[in-house]
């Protein structure tokens, strides 16, 4: 149960419904949107969010899903189950579209992994039991051509009368054409006069004057009465005969479209079962389009009553911020069995209204299987029943006061509340006289807590509070106020009420201190002080909540700093046992060097007889052998240390050496004689280019240039002296063509059109632009063209068939086919 009747306006669904119609692709998802509702089945909410889930990830990891053609043809369908009725071509040719995407989409979402193992697994059971249409999409396409026309060959009637129907019209086009050549030969007809169509049928224009001169029918006038248009004699059967050829063409298209229809008609209701699937998938997209744009996602969904909200934030207000770079306060909120009804209290504009839509927008929002933004780790669970207050409700015709109008909700929600039950009521018991409204107000309080309906109520009433702090299953929270800054905070914090800081804000606003204070000796210095000592504990609450904050920082960075100690200390002791294990080893390996050395010492003792001198010698070596196996190892990193020493010097002197070269480079530099200027006679190459030319010519900056045979004018400082004569460059130069040329002309001729208009433009403007249009086409390799310049006067068509005459590279032209243009085009063919 949702109360009352516009629930959805007071918390703002009504825009969110809005929002999601936008995203829709066709009337399909749009009627979903307008149907969505409240369920309070945790099964069918569960499966709705997950359905979204998962759409997500399909538009976030998959390229390939199939929603192009989403076409609603659910009216045509209905209108051809009655007997007789039929589908025109663009409504065949839609139903054909969106079949094929309801079978491409089943396709996707069946065989995106295993049976039991779909990445999509809610969508895949969606799919299911839809039935595509594989040999109706078929049918259809040996009716429609890709552009959703009738084919030539759909049947081999209709094959024949467009054959006659295109003979017929040919046979009229020459007629006419002999008929207006004679006519312009005996100067009945302008030159440039061309046939025209006129109520479907061939005709020639002729000035009223002449009519009488070609036999015939007037079929109509210009508006200027100049030209009157006259249907030849000899044409008038030919043209009744193309009448009855498109009457029977269109009685042919329409037997084709009856007999599919007699096909179609009975899978009609199953085809209308896939449109239903159809208008699902849509819906479910823009969800998810939505999703991602509030960055929303699925909470944790319990099957119990329960609001363990982390960073939660009302998504319109985020939408609006975000326009001006600004972001949303999120709020945190718990309601649970020992928690039930959290009474908020705090200044005005402190954000207690904002906080009550959040909560009721949200939970709204998420039983209607639509995800909501917070953190991932946020709890959420099942209401039977929403009810709110909020707003003022004073109606003229039922003659209700404010307060009237909230008692009547009271009644309502107290008769119909229970265990499942979330009520927000924003000012509970404003609009009468304190005292009794907040007696009322508490005694109500006191019925929904004993009911134990879960709710979030604000207010500005002491009593309230202080039944909060007395009462078990009601929790005070307040909207924090920074009380030096004067500005509200719009953090909601559980545990304590909150300051409503009327005298603060008074003073800030600047009412007089005597005012000021005559109010607090009206109220009582009680009141003031208890004010005073709520709003220092909610202080000192938000300080020791800072400091607590700040110690679970510093012990996680010190757990951090201790873990990472450990982590190298294990990592030395590992180093210290290899480099042990190391030095073991080359302890090993030399002392059976020495054992070697001495075996060898005492058998060359042997050898010699122990003479006194050799023996003398063989000792020294030994000794010297000792040494220098103690002194190796300290050596050889002594020589290491030595030899990267010596590198860095080197590294340095060479900076050195840099630093003090640089100045004489540069005075080296300034004592280089200057280049000197290019004369007569010299050889030259144009920069970046190999061919020789030699200079004639020198006039002021530029200088003319014998490249061979050919002579060309190039500015002096995009030439270089060379010593290379123009007969090594000649084969070169005769045959270079830059790749940058060959790029432009393939650029060229790939971006050229072969068309050009020029109706409107001025003689000159016309000619000045056809002929570059002529000179590109010929540059490109174009065999021919198209020059659209109207009937009109006929000067424009006579000066650029005159220009046309002069140009060597044009073999041919003529008129288009009187079909495509007739004398209003002029084909140009192309040597």
């Amino acid at each position: 149960m949702i109360y009352p009747q516009n629930f959805e306006q007071k918390i703002g669904f009504d825009q969110i419904r809005q929002l999601l119609k936008e995203k829709c692709l066709s009337p399909l998802g749009e009627e979903r949107v307008m149907d969505m509702n409240f369920s309070d089945q945790y099964e069918t909410v569960e499966e709705q969010l997950n359905q979204v889930i998962e759409f997500i990830r399909i538009i976030q990891e998959e390229d390939g899903f199939p929603d192009q053609y989403f076409f609603d043809v659910r009216p045509s369908l209905k209108r051809v189950r009655i007997e007789g009725m039929y589908m025109d071509e663009q409504e065949l040719f839609d139903l054909r579209r969106s079949l094929e995407t309801i079978r491409d989409i089943v396709r996707f979402l069946s065989h995106n992994g295993e049976e039991n193992d779909s990445p999509y697994p809610n969508l895949k059971k969606l799919a299911g039991d839809i039935t595509v249409f594989p040999q109706l999409i078929g049918k259809i396409d040996g009716i429609l051509n890709k552009y959703g026309k009738i084919k030539d060959n759909a049947s081999s009637e209709l094959a024949r009368i467009r054959r006659e129907l295109a003979s017929t019209m040919g046979s009229i086009s020459r007629s006419l054409n002999n008929i207006l050549r004679n006519a312009q030969s005996e100067g009945y007809v302008d030159k440039d006069v061309a046939p025209a169509m006129r109520d479907g049928r061939l005709v020639i224009p002729v000035a009223p004057g002449l009519k009488r001169k070609i036999k015939g029918i007037v079929h109509d006038e210009s508006a200027s009465g100049k030209t009157v248009f006259i249907e030849p004699a000899e044409v008038v059967e030919a043209n009744n005969r193309i009448r009855e050829l498109e009457s029977e063409e269109r009685r042919e298209i329409i037997r084709i479209l009856s007999e599919f229809s007699n096909v179609l008609r009975p899978s009609i209701p199953e085809i209308l079962q896939s449109y239903e699937f159809l208008a699902e998938i849509d819906f479910i997209r823009a969800k998810s389009h939505f999703a991602i744009q509030t960055n929303a996602l699925k909470p944790s969904l319990e099957r119990e009553q329960l609001l363990d909200w982390t960073m939660a934030v009302h998504p319109l207000l985020q939408l609006s911020l975000s326009k001006h770079d600004k972001k949303v306060v999120p709020l945190d909120i718990e309601l649970n069995q020992k928690q039930r009804i959290l009474i908020i209290s705090g200044p005005n504009a402190g954000g207690k209204s904002v906080c009550l839509k959040t909560v009721g927008l949200l939970q709204y929002m998420l039983q209607c299987g639509m995800p909501v933004p917070m953190h991932e780790r946020s709890h959420a669970g099942i209401f039977s029943n929403i009810f709110i207050d909020i707003g003022d409700e004073q109606s003229i015709e039922d003659d209700l006061s404010t307060y009237s109008s909230h008692l009547t909700n009271m009644k309502v929600m107290m008769k119909s509340c229970n265990e499942r039950s979330l009520i927000l009521i924003d000012e509970f018991g404003g609009g009468t006289e304190p005292q009794i409204g907040g007696a009322i107000a508490e005694a109500v309080l006191k019925r929904f807590n004993e009911k134990k309906t879960f709710g979030v109520i604000t207010t500005h009433y002491q009593n309230l509070k202080h039944f909060a702090e007395d009462n078990e299953g009601v929790v005070n929270g307040a909207m924090l106020y920074d009380r030096h800054l004067m500005q509200a905070l719009f953090q909601l914090q559980i545990g304590n009420p909150g300051s409503s800081f009327a005298v603060e804000i008074a003073r800030k606003i600047g009412l007089p201190e005597d005012v000021i204070a005559d109010a607090s000796q009206i109220v009582g210095s009680e009141y003031i002080n208890a004010d005073k000592y709520l709003q220092d504990i909610v202080r000192d609450k938000r300080y020791w909540e800072g400091k607590r904050q700040t110690i679970r920082q510093r012990e996680k960075h010190m757990e951090e700093t201790i873990a990472r100690y450990e982590k190298e200390v294990e990592e030395l002791y590992k180093s210290r046992k290899e480099i042990i294990r190391q030095a073991k080893e080359e302890a090993e390996r030399l002392l059976q060097e020495s054992n070697a050395k001495i075996e060898n010492t005492i058998r060359t003792i042997k050898e010699a007889q122990a003479e006194k001198e050799k023996t003398r010698l063989i000792r020294q070596e030994l000794n010297d052998f000792r040494t220098s196996i103690a002194e190796s190892t300290l050596k050889e990193q002594e020589d290491k240390i030595a030899r990267k020493m010596e590198k860095l010097r080197e590294k340095q002197n060479r900076k050195k050496e840099k630093k003090q070269s640089a100045p004489d480079e540069k005075q080296q530099s300034s004592l280089t004689p200057a280049v000197q200027p290019i004369a007569v006679g010299d050889y030259v190459k144009l920069k970046g280019q190999t061919s020789v030319g030699q200079v004639l010519e020198i006039n002021g900056k530029n200088a003319v240039v014998a490249f061979g045979s050919i002579k060309t004018t190039a500015k002096l400082e995009r030439l270089d002296r060379t010593n290379a004569t123009p007969q090594k460059q000649e084969t070169v130069k005769s045959t270079f063509v830059s790749s940058q040329t060959h790029d432009q002309m393939y650029e060229k001729k790939l971006n050229f059109k072969q068309d050009i208009d020029v109706r409107g433009m001025r003689g000159d403007e016309a000619l000045q632009a056809v002929t570059y249009f002529i000179d590109d086409a010929i540059l490109v390799g174009m065999g021919r063209v198209r020059i659209l310049h109207g009937t009109g006067t006929g000067i424009l068509r006579t000066l650029i068939r005159q220009y046309l005459e002069t140009v060597p590279g044009v073999r041919h032209f003529a008129d288009e086919h009187v079909q495509f243009g007739g004398a209003g085009i002029t084909v140009v063919d192309l040597s």
